[in-house]
């Protein structure tokens, strides 16, 4: 082959793509970075935390320039049924003052912010430019891409598949066999606007504080859950749903989030806002079970389209897991472009730190929690349960004396329908996974 035109090819301007050309290009190699949209982050949507612990060695102090809305120092898990909610509430002080935690940002700032580091670095970015296809040597090895420009094959000793879910090329590597909708859920979105003083009273807050609501329920017959966040002067309230339960019902994805607005725990909340965008996107949910091969010769998968996405209920997370292999991804390019050997073998250590590291430690200890949360139990037959049980607890019914837990459980598991060996089994399952 003759020499090619760059060292590193990386194919999108999100998270990940942004961290691998940031390495690589810091490391010394040639790199460009190609976005399909105007500029990075304009197409990306997402809804609205992000944990960005992971750039501390990347970019020093980054919370001192990164453009973020608020940082979360109020987290809420809130179990909904039609007409009860029940919420588990945290906050911390510790949140709001580095080193931080979360916090809610907006994708294009976020990612245009983040592919200035690349620039800064020595990369070059392409906007406007869709990747068509691979290009292959005879022994059939990644050799680079070819795009919709003019004369717009560009070779590269290693390519870094950053395209987002559903991968067209994991896809045409022959990397990604898992594309049953099962395994996907889709992600709709509106984001308020709501004077930021309004936010603060509401939601209990001041100053850069904010609030993150993850919410189980409120998505009707479709297996999922809600969100609430809180930006500057906006809020971002979204469902997430699981593709098959959402093709079998009427329903649209728009109907269910005016449900979810409109449910009395909710309602209150974002009572005369005013909308201002409305996105969706899918979402790889189901973990370990759907991720594909990460390597092959001359190239790598990061962020989306290597699924590292961690749908846990408790946790959902999916930039820093992006930012993370984005940077593995970068860091093992350069490792073999330095050896001479860009085959499967020679980008082994891309496998190896993210084995090494939280991105798939975290997957395999949670590997069965996106299959638990979204079951039809946890779903439609819990909630109601607990909200029962918890509603009884509080209710005070004198001269009637007090009824004991255990007989309040008993009652409304038999009630719910729950059979003691599936709430033993769920627990359990649960337990190890949390646990």
């Amino acid at each position: 082959m003759s020499q090619p035109d760059v060292d590193v090819v990386v194919v999108g301007g999100g998270p990940a793509g942004s961290c691998a050309a940031i390495v690589a290009a810091r490391a010394g190699l040639s790199v460009v970075l190609l976005e399909r949209g105007p500029f990075p982050g304009s197409k990306n949507m997402y809804g609205g935390v992000v944990y960005p612990r992971i750039l501390d060695e990347l970019i020093p102090n980054w919370w001192e320039e990164a453009p973020i809305q608020r940082w979360v120092t109020r987290r809420s898990t809130m179990m909904l049924t039609d007409t009860q909610a029940l919420t588990v509430d945290f906050r911390s002080e510790a949140w709001g003052k580095p080193p931080y935690n979360g916090a809610t940002a907006f994708r294009p700032d976020w990612d245009h912010w983040l592919a200035g580091y690349a620039e800064a670095a020595g990369a070059q970015l392409l906007t406007d430019t869709t990747v068509v296809g691979l290009i292959r040597d005879a022994k059939g090895a990644v050799v680079g891409v070819r795009t919709d420009r003019p004369d717009g094959d560009l070779t590269a000793r290693v390519v870094i598949a950053c395209d987002g879910v559903n991968s067209f090329l994991a896809k045409e590597a022959g990397l990604y066999e898992h594309a049953d909708a099962k395994h996907f859920t889709l992600g709709v979105k509106e984001t308020l606007s709501l004077p930021k003083e309004v936010i603060d009273e509401r939601f209990a807050v001041r100053d850069r504080h904010g609030v993150d609501i993850e919410i189980l329920g409120g998505t009707g017959k479709v297996n999922g859950g809600g969100f609430l966040y809180t930006g500057l002067d906006t809020l971002a309230v979204g469902v997430v749903l699981k593709l098959p339960k959402l093709a079998a019902q009427q329903q649209r994805p728009e109907q269910l989030v005016a449900g979810l607005k409109a449910h009395p725990a909710i309602a209150p909340l974002v009572q005369g806002a005013e909308l201002k965008e409305y996105s969706a996107h899918l979402i790889p949910e189901a973990g370990l079970t759907m991720m594909p091969k990460m390597t092959t010769s001359g190239m790598l998968v990061a962020g989306d389209a290597a699924a590292l996405c961690l749908a846990a209920g408790i946790w959902l997370e999916g930039v820093n897991f992006a930012m993370a292999s984005g940077m593995y991804a970068g860091e093992a390019a350069v490792e073999a472009v330095h050896a001479g050997d860009v085959s499967e073998n020679g980008l082994r250590g891309y496998q190896r730190r993210l084995s090494d590291t939280f991105v798939l430690k975290d997957h395999r200890k949670l590997r069965r929690a996106p299959e638990l949360v979204l079951s039809d139990r946890v779903q439609h037959l819990y909630p109601g349960m607990i909200a029962n049980v918890a509603e009884r607890m509080f209710h005070v019914d004198n001269p009637h004396p007090k009824p004991g837990v255990r007989r309040i459980l008993a009652q409304e598991r038999k009630k719910a329908g729950v059979r003691r060996r599936d709430l033993l089994r769920d627990g359990w399952t649960g337990f190890r996974s949390f646990g």
